[in-house]
């Protein structure tokens, strides 16, 4: 897909220089900056993701372990006794 981008001057000569010093395009240049910065925001929505998952039972005033201990205890019981 073809997307028409304005840049500043400086952009474009910076893009230029770095163009010919790794023998790579223009546009090549732009969709290796563009990946790279699409994959620094899924990263960071991941670690937004577990920040506000983080602790989520903190404020219940239940402990862990016996809750675990409980609904483990489930698997055990014979539906049929």
């Amino acid at each position: 897909m073809r997307t028409l981008v304005d840049l500043p001057q400086e952009q474009v000569d910076e893009l230029d220089r770095l163009s010919k010093a790794e023998r790579r395009s223009r546009a090549a240049l732009i969709r290796a900056a563009v990946a790279d910065y699409l994959e620094e925001h899924r990263r960071t929505d991941r670690t937004a993701a577990f920040d506000a998952a983080f602790g989520i039972w903190a404020d219940l005033g239940i402990d862990g372990l016996e809750y675990q201990e409980r609904i483990r205890a489930e698997w055990d019981r014979n539906p049929a006794a």
